[in-house]
């Protein structure tokens, strides 16, 4: 269910976006159900009627079925009228007053997962621009759901057993790895309670000790949790999309902080003190 919340909001945003870039008065979307073969219609965009909410397009069938089917993007001048396409679903759209329509597939590792309509309600050619801004709004929703994904089975990895927990070695250091990831990753997440939930997976993960004094902005608690999984700053400036010299500031603090002269002296004491696992 987050997942599908998380997908909701990317698409929602995919919305906007293609009607700022492109002036279309109408746009809609939704995700491919979960193991079956239909996308459900869950977010409307200067839409006047109510006609297509929650409405459930089946692979195949009409614009959007067909761009699911398809896995590429699609689009007719006159809806009604038109014979590229199947019509199970002319009364919702004439209800809306649709004419034109594109339809465009957000495919991610070859599975289409959801779908962005833009629409005019005159028949006219939609024109490149129009399908090459829609086409870049759905590349957009793709990057997204990747990313979610990403951090979705970095969670599923740093909630380990108990057992594994407690195990020191190798196990153990492949929680350290899931916590650097967990925390390089979450500032690429755009859904606040995803990325929340994140943070407090890492949260989880350390025993930060009482009374210690020791606290570590986030990007400091970010740069060292890379360098404790053997990142050079290199690596580091790379994985969080900062600058060399930005890093070593970070690292400079840290180890300031931590009272500390080397790299591996912060790692230490960060690890220590409860602030890395």
């Amino acid at each position: 269910m987050a997942a599908e919340v998380a997908g909701a909001v990317e698409i929602r945003g995919a919305l906007a976006r293609l009607r700022r870039v492109t002036g279309l008065p109408i746009a809609f979307g939704g995700l491919v159900e979960a193991g079956r073969t239909q996308m459900r219609i869950s977010e409307l965009s200067g839409t006047h009627t109510m006609s297509l909410r929650s409405l459930a397009v089946t692979s195949g069938n009409g614009l959007g079925g067909k761009a699911v089917a398809l896995a590429r993007p699609c689009a007719v001048t006159d809806y009604s009228v038109s014979r590229q396409i199947s019509h199970e679903y002319d009364i919702p759209v004439a209800a809306e007053g649709i004419r034109s329509v594109l339809a465009v597939p957000v495919v991610v590792r070859r599975r289409v997962r959801g779908v962005l309509y833009g629409a005019l309600r005159t028949a006219q050619p939609l024109g490149d621009r129009t399908l090459g801004a829609a086409v870049a709004a759905a590349r957009d929703v793709e990057q997204a759901l990747v990313v979610q994904d990403e951090a979705r089975g970095l969670l599923a990895a740093a909630r380990p057993e108990p057992a594994v927990v407690a195990e020191p070695g190798a196990a153990w250091e492949q929680v350290r790895e899931a916590h650097a990831a967990l925390r390089a990753l979450a500032p690429r997440i755009t859904d606040p309670e995803l990325r929340a939930e994140l943070l407090a997976a890492c949260g989880l993960l350390t025993t930060s000790a009482p009374g210690t004094g020791a606290t570590l902005a986030p990007r400091e608690l970010d740069v060292l949790a890379l360098v404790a999984a053997g990142a050079t700053n290199a690596a580091v400036a790379q994985r969080l999309g900062l600058r060399p010299e930005t890093v070593k500031g970070y690292l400079r603090s840290a180890m300031r902080k931590l009272g500390a002269h080397t790299r591996g002296e912060a790692v230490s004491t960060a690890r220590r003190t409860g602030l890395l696992p």
